[in-house]
C-alpha cells in the first residue's frame, strides 16, 4: 500500500518512524513487529524529498522460504494493512 504525505515535519524521519514503533532495517527500510516475534511484521520502504514522504507499506507474514531468497509471504492490502495505514496517518498528519 502506498501512502504519500507532505514533508512538513521538522523531525528526523528515523526519529518519526521510531515514534510510530518502527526501527530501521537496511537503507530506507523500516519494520514494526506485531507480536514481539520477528514475523509477522509490517515492513516499510520509504522515500523522502523536500516536498513528500512516500511510504510503501506491506505485511511480511513469514521469513523467506529458503536461504538466499528474498521472497516471502507478503500482503500489500487487506484489513490489517489498511488499519496500519490509518495508524500511520496519525503520526504523519497529527
Amino acid at each position: 500500500m502506498k501512502l504519500i504525505f507532505k514533508n512538513n515535519s521538522n523531525k528526523n524521519i528515523t526519529d518519526l518512524m521510531r515514534t510510530a514503533g518502527y526501527y530501521p532495517k537496511e537503507g530506507a527500510s523500516f519494520v514494526r513487529e506485531i507480536s514481539g516475534l520477528k514475523y509477522p511484521r509490517f515492513h516499510i520502504y520509504l522515500e523522502q524529498n523536500e516536498d513528500n514522504i512516500v511510504i510503501n507499506l506491506h505485511l511480511d507474514q513469514k521469513k523467506p522460504s529458503y536461504q538466499g531468497s528474498k521472497a516471502h509471504n507478503t500482503e500489500y492490502d487487506g484489513r490489517v494493512v489498511e488499519d496500519e495505514a490509518e495508524r500511520l496517518k496519525q503520526f504523519f498528519r497529527g
